[in-house]
């Protein structure tokens, strides 16, 4: 790899992390944008490519993070290319923008006795794409349509549904959500002790993308959760992302505003970031795992109808739950929050 090729890449990581500290250093969560902005209140999903596949991990923060801020309610984008190839052209004088594409090649190296050992090595790309906000003769069907309503209890129930198949433990009472590794089951407060039915599977998303770290699902780390702050912070974004994500998918909105014991993760996480540049990366990468594994615990007709439903689907933000959730300081045991 070239100096130049190495510093570009370096400048990926750079440019974008600086971005979301100078967000979340005015107390905002960019992830959370899209619920929150005016002009996206009536619709949210993940952002589409041009072929209406939707994009994952580190590009849905990006994407939605420039859509709120040029205005844009579409969620379709694609390249100056791909524009053309559909008959249409971006508008003069439109800046597009950069989402990243993250691959890994071969090489072979000597090691020290002179043979050949092959070592991957991770790359990552900048490419750049406009919304269809800025094209001009694109097909109807990239034309902003009024999609029914999909009826509030329906989306509900396609929710639980989505949750019941993943075969998790989830037991109620208490006064706090949290996920027990040592017992491999979530907690949720009663249903009741939540303001709608939206908060409820906004909450559990979040504890779904805890659960999803067990050595025999997707394996992430936990034995340090509850003794070093910073893989705390770095846990909980993994779940405040994963949520995002799955709650896009589900036609569900997060919950808005940080819980009690979540607000002082905040300087945690710009603390993380101003130490590792690629952090936010990593996070957005390990929930779009996590994510992914959810949907694979689905049956497939089930994936496409929830995919269907987030595509039509009205979103108002919802209150957050009424609850506190404070980590478990039981001596030998972990509750990740």
């Amino acid at each position: 790899m070239t100096g130049k090729t190495e510093g570009s890449r370096v400048d990926i990581y750079t440019r974008i992390t600086e971005k979301i500290v100078a967000d979340l250093e005015t107390g905002v969560r960019p992830w959370m944008r899209p619920w929150s902005a005016g002009n996206a209140v009536g619709r949210v999903t993940r952002p589409l490519r041009h072929n209406g596949e939707p994009y994952s991990g580190m590009n849905v923060l990006l994407l939605w993070s420039e859509a709120t801020a040029r205005g844009y309610t579409s969620p379709f984008w694609m390249t100056f290319k791909q524009a053309i190839q559909l008959g249409a052209a971006v508008r003069k004088g439109e800046t597009g923008t950069m989402v990243v594409f993250a691959s890994r090649f071969t090489k072979t190296e000597r090691d020290a006795g002179g043979g050949e050992v092959e070592r991957d090595i991770p790359f990552l790309k900048a490419y750049t794409v406009f919304n269809v906000a800025q094209i001009e003769g694109l097909p109807d069907r990239y034309q902003p349509r009024a999609e029914p309503i999909v009826d509030p209890v329906e989306r509900i129930e396609r929710a639980d549904r989505f949750f019941t198949e993943t075969g998790a433990v989830i037991r109620h009472g208490g006064d706090r959500a949290f996920y027990s590794p040592s017992t491999d089951h979530i907690q949720m407060p009663p249903f009741a002790a939540f303001r709608d039915a939206a908060s409820h599977a906004a909450t559990l998303s979040h504890e779904l993308t805890h659960w999803t770290a067990a050595p025999h699902r997707v394996a992430r780390d936990l034995s340090r959760y509850g003794k070093d702050r910073t893989e705390r912070a770095r846990e909980e974004l993994i779940a405040e992302l994963g949520s995002c994500f799955l709650c896009a998918d589900l036609g569900i909105a997060p919950e808005l505003e940080p819980r009690p014991d979540h607000a002082s993760y905040l300087d945690s996480w710009l603390k993380v970031l101003a130490d590792d540049r690629r952090a936010i990366f990593s996070a957005a990468a390990h929930a779009q795992r996590a994510v992914t594994y959810l949907h694979g615990l689905q049956p497939q007709a089930k994936i496409d109808d929830m995919r269907e439903a987030a595509a039509k689907v009205i979103i108002r933000p919802q209150p957050s739950a009424r609850y506190d959730r404070r980590s478990d300081g039981a001596a030998g045991s972990c509750t990740v929050r």
